[in-house]
């Protein structure tokens, strides 16, 4: 049994794809916690999310969720099946290793003027290949019919598409998932126009 008397804090910025996808698990879960905001670029930024839970301070967004998952009682986050677990894995990562790294703040920095059209690019790319093999493991989410980690990867992900005028149009099963996970009270919770730091005029 895990201790679990400490209080939750998360240190997070409304935008940031990888704190987006904690606050999800965090509202799957019914985990009451503290939400600290911090911003990415401000006094030359901070890391989120970072998670103080259990007496643990934990800085990677994935190795956060599992945690949570493993934790606390509620809807598994991870599959119980080892090859639906595989699969929301896979997905999840190709997101979090393949798409989003390449496409966060300090490397469009870098881009400069070339900043949109490469952003632009790189998600166009991750989700052809995302959209394929989605196509292959959905039912009304992105694994079967349970939400599952690959979902708390995709609806921030999708978010960053649009800031950068993605054609969603191409992805028909990504846009079908998005409109079955927009619905659930938990991805509502941790969308990005409904936290503390949002500012007023990207409010829903």
């Amino acid at each position: 049994m895990f201790p679990c008397g400490h209080q939750v804090v998360l240190y997070s910025y409304y935008r940031s794809s990888c704190s987006w996808r904690v606050r999800i698990a965090l509202a799957m879960k019914g985990v009451e916690y503290e939400y600290v905001p911090v911003h990415l670029v401000n006094d030359g930024g901070e890391q989120v999310p970072t998670l103080l839970i259990d007496g643990l301070t934990l800085t990677q967004s994935l190795p956060a969720i599992e945690y949570i998952d493993e934790t606390r009682p509620g809807p598994a986050i991870l599959p119980k099946d080892p090859k639906l677990r595989a699969q929301a894995r896979t997905l999840a990562e190709l997101i979090n290793s393949g798409i989003q790294p390449l496409q966060n703040l300090s490397v469009l920095k870098v881009m400069g003027d070339n900043t949109a059209n490469w952003a632009h690019s790189v998600i166009t790319k991750g989700f052809d290949a995302f959209e394929k093999m989605v196509q292959k493991s959905a039912g009304t989410y992105c694994v079967g019919d349970e939400v599952t980690i690959a979902d708390l990867c995709l609806i921030p992900q999708i978010a960053n598409a649009n800031r950068f005028k993605v054609d969603m149009s191409k992805y028909p099963t990504i846009v079908r998932i998005k409109e079955a996970l927009e619905t659930l009270p938990a991805f509502v919770a941790a969308d990005s126009k409904r936290q503390p730091d949002t500012p007023e005029d990207q409010r829903a």
